[in-house]
């Protein structure tokens, strides 16, 4: 067996003060200490040797007094006492200790006051001596086998000590982690028993700090079912034997000081079961971790310098569904693959606000194991990936986002989590963070594991990963994953598969919980932030302030945003159509209006809509190129008029004909000057630029986009022209007037009525046209404004004659 080398992070071994001369030891003490020698406090010299004693030995009796010749200055010796052997621990302690199954090992290792001196005791597998080093002091312990060391001095206090650790090739002299007293708080503890610590990050994991004057690392865990726990990592050579965690009363957590470990240090928890087997795991609560695929915890700290203070500060001003939100949803491993944070900071930034979007939505950044998930099968909750860089880095991003300004929205994932045998699950040998029912633990579809969100411990988890993002990342909001697979108990499972709440029904009262608790403590702690659900069903109150209760007698969920699935799957349903087949599905696009108000919308056309076989959005228009690339167009300006926030997944924006592929990314070449269809795809990014300009300058788009008050048909039943006009207005009444012709003819003269703008008749103008030469249209425009006729249309007095382009959105307003 080799020797045990020391830690790169232990510090430089330093002489030891065997020369400090202090006053020689009476003479007859040092004939009362004549016997065999099995420890030794070393002179400048010569050693002084003891007999041997149990723990409670009482002080030797002097010996008769002799002459003796002089001797030189030599160290004191503790107590004018030498080293001797301590008590043997009880045979089930130390089998208990070196199984790493004690829940108590501070109490038998370190330096303990006992009647006859101070005890010292150290577990340093494969070390060929221990001593233990002080002012003035050099005192060699016993070697008790196993990696075992202790000694009894007769001092009486324990002093300021080191430990100087031989090995077979070298030696370092360290502090000892088992003289320090716990490094956390009752409160702390009293909080995570309680399920309320809503900074649990600050509490758990590895935290580098300054404990007793020492610097080092405070490594906890929770693992309320674990027979013992030890920190093991690069700085033991993944031997945690020595390193034994001390259990902190019934909360669960254990907790071990390591002094000297810094920032950079691998780690993981090294779990004995309930049933005396053992598990290596990484940190739950890790805020860094290694580059998949390997799995270490790092410790880690945050040094980033925040430079967005006018961003956060004005952030919250305007309530989130009542201000301009068009988002750029972005994989960022593969936007441009090969970037790290930093240099994705120097470019995203500058695309998105060449765009226009006002928030970037980041697909999981949290740490996974397989990169085809695409993040949304998480092992490192409070970690951003380490593909890309370190946690400040992640930060650097987000500052340069801000400054650009630009918010930060992140998917997030609390719905479940993958089996890897060495993350969350059955994390102390029994189901933890899981369901302990195995039917309500499994999901069905994923083949991962659903948390248990009726657990306190759990829900405090995850509630506090949620507002970790947002304080110490400063995100702006969380798009929540898979909302409708917590909510519902039967979700994707048959009949016999699952059991009723409490009432008999089929809701998941514990995510209601979860949900409500996550989104107010998110909006309380974080003024202007959003949270944004992405559930796919017609539960009630999803946007709901969690304190008023609904029909169905459950208070609001809580969140800010809820994405409008089935507007996206109505719309997509009929833009993929033939436009002669378009008529017979004109009320998938009209649907939308009758449930519009019932939350709070985003339209979303997601990253799920291009994969697995749907085809990218131009990819799913009908018609030769020039008419797909119509439709596309035609559709993203209906989309952007319509109620409601608008999200676009990257690739989409230049009208990518391939679906997207996490392991290439957006097509960028379309883009190359070089390509001779360049214009074609570059024309489309221009009319989505031009879209967020309108947008974000047009309060009428925006403002009212939850109430009734901001939108009215104008035309909702041309179904055999494909043709839908509707009005949107601003709180002041100022109206934008969007009409769309989804059919592949020019429409000349196509009477639309208009409203009167403060009492009288107004001229229009077109504001934008799907159809100009400069998106790749065929420039069939109305460019002169235009004026009411006294004709009554459409309910409305007045009417204004327009040309309607083939295949086209365009927006009017009033001069």
């Amino acid at each position: 067996m080799t020797a045990r080398k020391p830690s790169r992070n232990a510090p430089d071994p330093t002489p030891p003060t065997t020369d400090v001369p202090l006053s020689a030891a009476p003479a007859e003490l040092a004939d009362a200490l004549a016997g065999p020698a099995t420890g030794t406090i070393a002179p400048t010299d010569a050693s002084t040797t003891l007999p041997a004693a149990d723990d409670a030995a009482a002080t030797p009796a002097p010996a008769k007094r002799t002459k003796r010749a002089a001797v030189p200055p030599r160290p004191r010796r503790a107590g004018g006492q030498g080293v001797r052997p301590a008590r043997a621990l009880d045979d089930g302690d130390r089998a208990r200790l070196l199984a790493g199954e004690h829940h108590a090992p501070h109490d038998l290792l370190g330096a303990h006051q006992i009647r006859g001196g101070i005890t010292f005791r150290v577990l340093r597998p494969f070390a060929r001596s221990v001593t233990v080093l002080a002012k003035g002091l050099r005192a060699e312990l016993h070697d008790d086998g196993d990696g075992l060391f202790s000694g009894l001095l007769p001092m009486p206090a324990v002093p300021e000590y080191r430990l100087l650790v031989a090995y077979e090739d070298n030696e370092i002299e360290i502090h000892d982690p088992y003289r320090f007293l716990p490094a956390l708080g009752d409160l702390d503890l009293h909080l995570i028993g309680e399920g309320r610590h809503e900074e649990l990050w600050t509490a758990l994991g590895a935290q580098p700090m300054e404990h007793q004057g020492v610097t080092g690392t405070r490594f906890t865990v929770w693992a309320p079912n674990a027979r013992g726990v030890r920190v093991t990592g690069d700085f033991n050579y993944w031997d945690g034997t020595g390193f034994p965690m001390r259990s902190l009363g019934s909360t669960g957590v254990w907790e071990l000081f390591l002094p000297a470990i810094g920032e950079g240090a691998l780690y993981k928890f090294d779990i004995c079961r309930p049933d005396g087997s053992h598990t290596l795991r990484a940190d739950p609560m890790a805020r860094h971790a290694e580059v998949p695929p390997s799995n270490a915890s790092v410790v880690t700290a945050a040094h980033h310098v925040w430079q967005d203070q006018e961003w956060m500060a004005r952030r919250g001003d305007v309530p989130v569904h009542e201000a301009p939100l068009s988002v750029y949803e972005v994989h960022l491993p593969s936007w441009r693959p090969g970037l790290t944070y930093r240099q994705l900071a120097d470019q995203l930034p500058a695309y998105v606000r060449d765009l226009g979007f006002t928030h970037v939505e980041l697909m999981p950044v949290s740490e996974h194991p397989f990169g085809g998930s695409w993040g949304y099968q998480v092992t490192g909750f409070f970690a951003p990936t380490s593909r890309m860089g370190a946690p400040d880095d992640f930060r650097f991003l987000v500052d340069a986002l801000h400054r650009a300004g630009i918010g930060v929205i992140v998917d997030w994932v609390p719905a479940h989590f993958p089996r890897d045998e060495w993350a969350l699950a059955e994390f102390d040998g029994r189901a933890l963070y899981e369901h302990s029912d195995p039917q309500r633990a499994a999901h069905p579809d994923w083949g991962t594991l659903e948390f248990d969100f009726g657990r306190t411990e759990v829900r405090n988890f995850l509630v506090a990963n949620a507002t970790y993002w947002c304080e110490e990342f400063h995100i702006d909001g969380l798009r929540v994953d898979a909302v409708a697979s917590m909510l519902y108990l039967d979700y994707s499972r048959e009949d016999g598969e699952w059991t009723p709440n409490e009432h008999g029904g089929r809701e998941n009262l514990d995510a209601v919980t979860f949900l409500q608790e996550m989104n107010a403590t998110v909006y309380r702690r974080n003024p202007g932030v959003v949270t944004i659900a992405e559930e796919s069903t017609a539960w009630d109150g999803v946007t709901r302030a969690t304190h008023h209760v609904g029909p169905g007698g459950f208070g609001g969920l809580g969140f800010g945003l809820k994405w409008n699935m089935g507007w996206m799957h109505d719309s997509l349903e009929y833009v993929s159509k033939e436009p002669v087949h378009r008529k017979y599905h004109h009320s998938e696009m009209t649907f939308s209006m009758v449930y519009a108000y019932s939350e709070n919308y985003v339209l979303p056309i997601s990253h799920d809509e291009v994969v697995h076989g749907k085809r990218s959005l131009v990819s799913k228009m009908p018609g030769d190129w020039w008419q797909q690339r119509a439709n596309h167009r035609a559709y993203l300006g209906f989309m952007w008029a319509h109620p409601g926030k608008q999200l676009l997944f990257m690739g989409q924006e230049f009208a990518q004909g391939a679906e997207w592929s996490e392991g290439h990314g957006p097509d960028w070449w379309l883009l190359d000057p070089s390509y001779a269809a360049e214009s074609d795809h570059r024309g489309v990014r221009t009319l989505v630029s031009d879209l967020n300009a309108v947008y974000g300058a047009t309060p009428a788009l925006w403002q009212r986009d939850t109430v009734p008050e901001g939108f009215d048909w104008v035309e909702g039943d041309a179904a055999e022209d494909n043709v839908f006009a509707f009005l949107r207005y601003d709180a002041q009444g100022a109206p934008l007037l969007s009409v769309c012709n989804f059919s592949p003819v020019v429409r000349h003269e196509y009477r639309i009525g208009v409203p009167d703008v403060q009492g009288e008749p107004a001229v229009w103008a077109e504001v934008l046209n799907t159809d100009a030469a400069r998106y790749g249209g065929s420039d069939v425009v109305n460019p002169e404004p235009l004026k009411p006729d006294a004709v009554a249309s459409h309910g409305r007095p007045g009417s204004v004659l327009l040309t309607l382009p083939p295949l086209a959105t365009v927006w009017l307003k009033p001069v």
